[in-house]
């Protein structure tokens, strides 16, 4: 009994890691995708582009450090904080989209 348990919970652990890796991958597509359609359409101009792709390129070398650092998996705490941090990249993109910038020479849409 106590073995069934234990395997179980290693099979739920397993499949929870799974779903939270696949979630963060979707995230991280469809923020690359927000900033690219932000650029073609002129509402992010180059220099915003630039600052949002670098923030995600610092976020995305985090979530692999703290992946190598503990055997491919992030920790509740790393899971939590990069949560965050692509909360608050989020926040960016919506408010370089949104504000009275645009791209020179792109008729905004």
């Amino acid at each position: 009994m106590n073995r069934r348990t234990v395997l179980l919970a290693a099979l739920a652990a397993l499949a929870a890691g799974q779903a939270q890796a696949q979630e963060v991958r979707n995230r991280e597509a469809n923020q690359q995708r927000r900033i690219g359609q932000g650029v073609a359409s002129g509402q992010i101009t180059a220099g915003e582009a630039r600052r949002l792709e670098g923030r995600e390129q610092r976020i995305n070398a985090s979530r692999r450090a703290d992946l190598a650092a503990h055997g491919g998996h992030l920790t509740p705490q790393e899971y939590r904080n990069l949560n965050r941090r692509e909360n608050a990249a989020s926040g960016a993109i919506y408010a370089d989209k949104h504000n009275l910038r645009t791209q020179p020479g792109v008729a905004p849409r």
